[in-house]
């Protein structure tokens, strides 16, 4: 598959609209990035890197429903498309091949 390889950023992000499946918008993506990278991210990266994803074709999004809690403000959820859920996949095995290929004599004197 031509054309999938993402910063690790991005990767990151578009890996945890994953995890979050239905209910990915922009402050719970941030929740996640932030607890499984250990990082402080700024909301904004969050929103840039998802409008990106989306206009690459790993991500697609709608408007959801309106909330008092939000003022009456709509959330964007953000879903991985299909050909998000290959990229993710692809990655997955990129990475996993280079972890099975490394020698574990790189690790002893660690």
């Amino acid at each position: 598959m031509k054309g999938t390889f993402l910063g690790e950023f991005e990767e990151v992000v578009l890996l945890s609209t994953c995890v979050l499946n239905e209910n990915a918008y922009a402050n719970l993506v941030k929740d996640e990035v932030e607890k499984h990278t250990e990082r402080n991210i700024n909301l904004s990266a969050i929103h840039s890197s998802l409008y990106r994803l989306e206009k690459k074709g790993f991500l697609s999004s709608e408007l959801g429903e309106a909330s008092k809690k939000r003022g009456g403000k709509r959330k964007r959820l953000f879903k991985p498309t299909p050909y998000g859920l290959q990229a993710v996949q692809q990655i997955k095995e990129i990475r996993e091949a280079l972890w099975n290929n490394m020698p574990q004599t790189l690790f002893q004197n660690s």
